[in-house]
């Protein structure tokens, strides 16, 4: 899941699901040495009887005082003017940004995660900033196990879903499509079927500029025609396309939200993006320029410097996290039953690749070294958004449009985390 996402017992938690377990008698009674045919009067086996359901209700009777005090799980109970948001993928980069703008607002947050491309650091991180009861739960589940994901479901009171699970690599993509179309579109389905057994009808789907692939004409509109170029993408689009047909047999709200390329980290320094140092043949831009100016890499190699562009250099649309999670928090806001809303979420200008390592070496003050490579395939020479739909019908416009101030935020929680989560530099 993004780490649903790409999901465990945890130290600090709290209970993932109200469970109601049978109560069960501490000790048994022996009824076998009764002689019924003998002098001794029927009334002596009754009166035992009795006192052994007499013993029962009372133990019964205590566990449901003792049950009715602790109260039922604030998860387990729909509660007038609070939304209950499902987070997958909540413990990833852009989830765990996500869950600590929801919980800001006063939402309750259940994060479902796997690990696997999330971090439980993150976790802990917003455990801290949030230990009231009823504000923020985390679950360990993998959205590939349908059984699970429909137990979260039933044991949990859900009003709205933000489905950011899913890992997102394009180069990984290419060289593991079936991985990508089983995260991605298999897991999708499996939280649509959950949320029509549970009758849920509120989406947030994070989807992406990849499927577009590469449009003839810049910017980006949401009516640019889609066609993905790589299976990241074409995975995405198959999502959003399984979403689109279900929503027109249920009365959903659903918001689609295809966004480009992430980056930054919250500016109070609280969340950012823990390396993965198993992914680093994959890196984002950002992390590998991060880790060159960190000296963990001699410098960053760039994929190709023939396109077709300014420069020669891939153009992209760079987006602050917290601006593309104000974005979802708008979306949930206006979300409209039984329709389905489509935006780009980004800034509506591009930057090359060049242009990126400058805004890099300005905000690190390290001089990292550039290698050219040949072209990475599935890669495309320019996407950049038309946001004028989702600020004309959603009042939403990116605030952090300096590049060098977006990797700032992200290299300063760079630099107090060097090791991700588990150690901060003070």
């Amino acid at each position: 899941m993004g780490s649903l996402g790409s999901a465990m017992p945890t130290s600090g938690t709290s209970s993932p699901f109200f469970r109601r377990r049978s109560p069960r008698l501490s000790r048994t009674y022996n009824f076998g040495g009764v002689d019924c045919a003998s002098m001794q009067p029927r009334l002596y086996f009754v009166g035992k009887v009795l006192l052994a359901v007499l013993f029962t209700a009372f133990c019964m009777s205590a566990l449901r005082q003792t049950s009715s005090l602790a109260g039922p799980s604030k998860f387990a109970t729909h509660e007038r003017g609070v939304t209950h948001v499902l987070v997958t993928g909540g413990a990833g980069f852009i989830g765990s940004h996500a869950a600590l703008r929801l919980l800001e607002d006063g939402h309750r947050v259940t994060i479902l995660d796997n690990l696997s491309r999330g971090n439980m650091g993150a976790v802990e991180q917003l455990q801290a900033l949030f230990p009231e009861p009823g504000r923020l739960q985390f679950v360990y589940g993998d959205l590939g196990d349908s059984k699970r994901v429909n137990e979260i479901f039933e044991q949990n009171a859900i009003d709205a879903v933000m489905h950011f699970a899913a890992i997102a690599y394009v180069s990984e993509s290419m060289a593991d499509p079936l991985r990508y179309y089983h995260n991605i579109t298999f897991n999708t389905l499996t939280v649509l079927e959950a949320m029509k057994t549970h009758g849920v009808k509120k989406l947030i789907y994070s989807s992406t500029c990849a499927t577009y692939g590469e449009p003839e004409k810049m910017p980006i509109t949401e009516n640019t025609p889609q066609v993905p170029i790589n299976p990241y993408g074409k995975a995405k689009k198959m999502s959003e396309d399984l979403i689109k047909d279900f929503a027109t047999t249920a009365d959903l709200s659903v918001m689609i939200l295809r966004y480009f390329n992430v980056i930054g980290s919250d500016p109070k320094g609280r969340l950012g993006e823990a390396p993965r140092p198993e992914l680093r043949k994959h890196a984002r831009i950002s992390g590998a320029c991060f880790d060159a100016a960190a000296g963990i890499i001699p410098g960053i190699q760039v994929r190709g410097q023939d396109y077709n562009t300014s420069d020669g250099t891939c153009i992209r649309d760079y987006i602050h996290v917290t601006d593309l999670v104000d974005a979802h928090v708008k979306a949930l806001d206006k979300a409209e039953m039984g329709k389905v809303s489509i935006y780009n979420v980004g800034t509506g200008k591009g930057s090359s690749v060049k242009e990126f390592v400058e805004a890099c070496r300005f905000a690190t003050g390290v001089n990292v070294t550039v290698t050219m490579l040949d072209r990475r395939p599935g890669d495309y020479a320019e996407v950049y958004s038309d946001p004028s739909k989702i600020q004309r019908e959603l009042n939403w416009s990116a605030q952090h449009l300096d590049l060098r101030e977006s990797l700032a935020d992200a290299w300063r929680w760079r630099k107090r985390h060097p090791d991700g989560y588990s150690v901060a530099m003070i």
